[in-house]
């Protein structure tokens, strides 16, 4: 297949790479690391300032309208800068679900600020016992006089301490599994009754954990209708795997190129190990894997948006599937070429196996994904 990008797509991607060149060092991410909150403000209004926190938002609000291939690119180059601020989270996932809720009023009260990057909503549909299952909700949503009331909990919430506000998953009817009863709601992150849990992740990024005890809210706080919510999840999960291929991608090209420069100066018996035959075969074998998952990743954007969920389904599933065996490959390549200083946090290999590691279990892990591509080709 003939991948040309549009001369347009071209100079995105050329941009986001130079800004992540000139502003995003293996030092200035350090920094990051260290401080309290774990993400730059200042950087975030500079990706905003690029208009990359409105290339998935509507015209109409703002935004650019952009798709899945101009957010490949820009995640291919945020992916070998390592980056931190919650692009995934807040300007793909957010934009993607709101779009495919279909509620206008609310679409016109949030985009706007997403696009602008000054305000940062996050999807919260993960909890503890999901296990990558769309389905598994036992967040409760209890009428109550003119409102609701909810109880439980969601985990593992990328950039959730960071959020201004959650478009959050409950149950309002059925029990756990069932596909009917099902709804969002924007629930701000100052609501009494809402306890946000921040931490870190093993690779460095921001996640939280977020508890309801008696939670109060209106009617009105729903969003769209029960009977879309579970496919908008599905469809908003789609873009958000596709961006998420695109990523590890990114970071599996970086891997190869450091690692490439590590052999050219590392010397052994008077001569750079890149000489060594044996290092060669390992190096010309992470250079497929590369290819491979570049391929499949350029597969997924295409097909994320697929009508037939199907093939929706199947594509999405064989990208991570692939991508995933591409990255554990050249993430242990790597670290074993580096030597023992491989797993070292003052090397930045260490740092790009990390994050290709959690990503590998983001949204499902390859083995889930396996299972998922079986059933989607067997019709079951």
């Amino acid at each position: 297949m003939n991948f040309t990008f549009t001369n347009e797509q071209q100079l995105l991607a050329d941009t986001v790479q130079r800004f992540v060149r000139e502003t995003y060092s293996f030092e200035a991410r350090r920094e990051i690391l260290r401080s309290k909150e774990g993400w730059s403000r200042e950087l975030w209004d500079g990706i905003a300032g690029l208009g990359l926190t409105a290339l998935n938002v509507p015209e109409e609000h703002g935004g650019l309208g952009g798709g899945p291939i101009e957010t490949m690119l820009v995640m291919n180059a945020l992916g070998a800068g390592l980056v931190l601020e919650p692009f995934l989270s807040a300007a793909v996932l957010c934009p993607t679900l709101l779009s495919k809720l279909g509620d206008a009023q609310l679409a016109a009260e949030l985009l706007p600020g997403i696009a602008s990057g000054e305000r940062i909503v996050v999807m919260a549909h993960q909890e503890s016992a999901s296990r990558g299952l769309l389905d598994s909700v036992s967040t409760r949503a209890e009428k109550s006089g003119d409102g609701y009331i909810l109880n439980g909990g969601k985990s593992v919430i990328a950039h959730g301490g960071i959020a201004d506000e959650f478009l959050l998953t409950a149950r309002t009817s059925g029990k756990p599994h069932d596909a009917a009863g099902v709804r969002v709601i924007r629930l701000p992150a100052d609501t009494p009754g809402l306890t946000v849990r921040s931490y870190r992740t093993f690779d460095g990024q921001s996640a939280a954990d977020l508890e309801l005890e008696r939670v109060q809210v209106s009617a009105s706080s729903f969003v769209g209708s029960e009977s879309d919510v579970l496919d908008a999840i599905e469809a908003t999960r789609h873009v958000g795997l596709s961006a998420l291929c695109a990523e590890a991608v990114g970071i599996i090209k970086a891997v190869n190129a450091t690692t490439l420069e590590y052999t050219k100066n590392r010397k052994q018996f008077g001569q750079p190990i890149s000489r060594f035959q044996a290092l060669q075969h390992r190096m010309a074998d992470m250079f497929i894997h590369a290819e491979q998952a570049t391929s499949m990743s350029y597969l997924a954007a295409v097909k994320c948006q697929e009508s037939d969920i199907v093939a929706r389904r199947r594509a999405l599933s064989a990208a991570k599937v692939i991508i995933g065996q591409a990255a554990r490959f050249v993430g242990q390549q790597a670290v074993q070429l580096h030597g023992g200083m491989g797993m070292t946090d003052e090397m930045l290999v260490s740092h790009y196996f990390k994050r290709l590691t959690a990503i590998d279990l983001t949204f499902g892990d390859t083995d889930y994904h396996l299972q998922e591509f079986i059933s989607a080709s067997s019709g079951s």
